[in-house]
């Protein structure tokens, strides 16, 4: 298994740089083949419940994985509790693997950015694991995920400025030798990580896959990781098609949805914080993921996400408001016939309060 540049083809080995020489992400290549029909799965073992699936070894864990696939009160719509893990987010599934990974490479020290949940996720599995972090957030991220990264002992910088801002600043550490970038925009075991994401949800299925998944999308790493997952499981037989996957964005800071010329409302959602991504890392990946899948991109504004955040609590599911911008981006998807009201959809509700 090596490491391989997005752009210019350049590839490095498994234990190679955070990005290519030429500055673009890089993707895995050589990921061990599926078998030709699914094992019995060790739902105890969490992630690794599917031999193979993952390419490193559970170093670290805290039992994440298998989140509840829930029924909705609308027919043909399911939601997948991300929400529950460990730390409050799909980000586990990306920091379990990054930070094993770490551990294999002998590193004491690892680095992030975020706005909120990756940096817990990356904070809290190194405290887990014994290593220092240091955790690069906005000078105006949410004071309540402030404290939960300082709770786990990781050295926390606020950066002022926008997001391009602080993910400079980390990366400026980085490459002063300060620690292994355990970055979930660009280290590509993260995504790998975030695949589990496809294979719990064929799994509780019955191996059938949904006609459309639906995701909240800023970096894209449960969007990607959700579509190189079902496209291994394609691959290998497991599943017969992949779902059409549709990402959705806030208003007014929204590329890939501009990008499918589908931004129409200008005004900036602030409800929606934790995907307010203005130049997405893999912005090539997920247009190509969009194209492959026959999916799209959108963006919902702010009101649109707290009326779709409200819905949520009053059938009882308490997520934080970016979660709500999928199941906003549903409704508005099916108004417009993109998404049938007989099409089978699966919703991931990312994260908590």
């Amino acid at each position: 298994m090596e490491r391989v540049c997005t752009d210019c083809g350049r590839t490095y080995p498994l234990e190679g740089p955070w990005r290519c020489a030429c500055g673009s992400p890089l993707d895995l290549r050589g990921l061990p083949d599926l078998p030709a029909q699914p094992p019995e799965l060790d739902r105890d073992a969490g992630l690794w419940g599917c031999e193979g699936f993952l390419p490193v070894d559970a170093r670290v864990t805290l039992g994440e994985g298998w989140t509840p696939l829930l029924n909705g009160k609308e027919d043909g719509v399911q939601y997948k509790r991300e929400h529950l893990f460990p730390t409050g987010s799909f980000k586990d599934r990306g920091a379990a693997v990054v930070v094993s990974h770490a551990l294999d490479r002998g590193a004491d020290r690892v680095i992030e950015d975020s706005s909120g949940n990756a940096g817990l996720a990356i904070a809290t599995y190194a405290a887990r694991a014994g290593i220092d972090a240091e955790i690069f957030v906005p000078s105006d991220a949410k004071p309540g995920k402030l404290r939960a990264i300082e709770r786990t002992g990781a050295a926390l910088r606020q950066v002022e400025g926008d997001r391009a801002d602080v993910t400079q600043a980390c990366i400026d550490a980085v490459e002063a030798g300060d620690g292994y970038y355990a970055s979930h925009a660009w280290e590509p075991l993260f995504l790998v990580g975030t695949a589990t994401f496809a294979l719990e949800v064929a799994a509780q299925r019955g191996w059938e896959a949904p006609d459309a998944v639906v995701t909240p999308l800023g970096h894209g790493t449960l969007f990607l990781g959700a579509s190189r997952g079902f496209d291994r499981l394609q691959r290998a037989g497991w599943i017969d098609d992949v779902p059409r996957l549709f990402g959705v964005q806030a208003s007014g800071v929204a590329p890939i949805a501009a990008a499918r010329g589908n931004d129409r409302d200008a005004g900036r959602n602030d409800f929606a914080d934790g995907i307010q991504i203005a130049e997405p890392v893999r912005r090539g990946g997920i247009l190509d993921a969009i194209e492959a899948s026959g999916g799209d991109a959108i963006a919902v504004t702010a009101a649109e996400t707290e009326q779709a955040h409200d819905r949520l609590a009053r059938c009882g599911l308490a997520v934080e408001p970016t979660s709500a911008t999928a199941v906003a981006g549903l409704e508005r998807l099916r108004e417009q016939g993109a998404i049938g009201e007989d099409d089978d959809v699966v919703v991931p509700l990312t994260g908590d309060n």
